[in-house]
């Protein structure tokens, strides 16, 4: 049965990188022989600029019919100022991970060797850095009720959110972390800040609970301002980190910056079928749109982490994840991994080149 996958370029450097993505997935159609086919949609500003609406009713038809989907990146200062904060594009990306209840997001950290001395850090605290942040996706302070801005009696504004998180909330993404674990070096740390907030407390106790049913994994805590001296103080500690919604946006993007750069990290939103949505971690990078230097790897390998978790093509998935160390062999470079005696290339070229390099697996 042929898969179909949703693909929304979104706005900024969004088109551009997905272009290269798909022709990837048209060698894994062509060469590899995959029965895979794909149509877009548009989501974000591009959503709000042709509908009134950051995620329009088709663009969610299309993602509800599809079985799997690949995201570019939405939002930029365009509209940014929207006095409706429901139209702002990052509200077409929530509404996605609400209505197909992904709530499951792997962001993996993994520095490619070729890219040591790329990183923030020295290259012997991050040489053959691996970890799975595995972050929870619709619940917590993005998603709590009541939220708002409100006038006080004393004509003072003040905004207020709330952060809460159920017991099932918490057990479901507990499981997805030791699940992971399990096939990796069987660590989970969770990351919480129960010293001060209850509804980390009560993560922390269910985390707890869920380890019972995993004992060949080791279960540890940590308080979430202690794991962000952590990842740049011995980042090789960890394994699998699991966390809260707002936690997990930190650190995840913290945890990038020790790979070389944000636009190598690919990331995964599962649901409880593993259907999925795919994006590099990155954002949209107003500032670059158009000019042909964003990096593409990021996306190119969100498309191997959507065969390997939703299609269950581990062996072509491993080729894409190959044919991007090949190229950082023959010293190709975007702006944002540059470094001495590498080349650097613009979107097309580098995209060109994992497609060559991928051809040739």
């Amino acid at each position: 049965m042929s898969k179909k996958i949703l693909v929304l370029p979104g706005d900024g450097i969004g088109p551009e990188i997905t272009a290269e993505a798909v022709k990837v997935l048209e060698v894994c159609r062509d060469q590899f022989g995959l029965d895979i086919s794909w149509d877009e949609g548009l989501v974000g500003g591009a959503g709000f600029d042709a509908t009134g609406e950051p995620l329009p009713p088709e663009t969610l038809d299309k993602a509800k019919a599809a079985d799997a989907i690949l995201l570019g990146a939405v939002g930029g200062p365009k509209w940014d100022k929207l006095p409706d904060i429901s139209k702002r594009p990052e509200r077409g990306l929530l509404g996605l991970r609400k209505e197909l209840k992904l709530f499951g997001n792997l962001r993996p950290a993994i520095l490619y060797p070729q890219l040591a001395d790329a990183s923030s850090l020295k290259p012997e605290v991050v040489s053959g850095l691996d970890i799975m942040i595995v972050r929870e996706l619709t619940g917590g302070i993005y998603f709590g009720q009541p939220r708002g801005i409100r006038e006080l009696e004393n004509g003072e504004r003040e905004g207020f959110n709330t952060y809460v998180y159920s017991e099932s909330e918490i057990r479901r993404i507990g499981k997805v972390a030791f699940e992971m674990a399990r096939k990796r070096n069987k660590k989970v740390c969770s990351v919480d800040k129960a010293n001060v907030l209850e509804v980390t407390m009560l993560w922390k106790e269910v985390m707890e609970e869920v380890a019972k049913d995993y004992p060949d994994v080791e279960l540890s805590h940590m308080y979430v301002d202690n794991a962000a001296m952590q990842l740049v103080r011995a980042p090789k500690q960890f394994d699998v980190i699991v966390t809260g919604n707002m936690f997990g946006d930190i650190l995840s993007d913290e945890a990038a910056m020790l790979t070389g750069s944000i636009g190598m990290l690919p990331s995964a939103s599962l649901d409880e079928n593993a259907k999925g949505m795919y994006e590099p971690c990155h954002g949209s990078a107003p500032d670059i749109a158009g000019l042909g230097v964003a990096n593409p790897l990021a996306t190119i390998l969100s498309v191997a982490m959507l065969l390997r978790y939703s299609f269950g093509e581990g062996e072509v998935a491993t080729k894409i994840e190959q044919a991007v160390s090949k190229v950082l062999d023959q010293g190709l470079r975007t702006a944002d991994i540059l470094s001495a005696d590498t080349r650097k290339v613009g979107t097309q070229e580098m995209g060109a080149a994992v497609v060559e390099a991928l051809k040739a697996l």
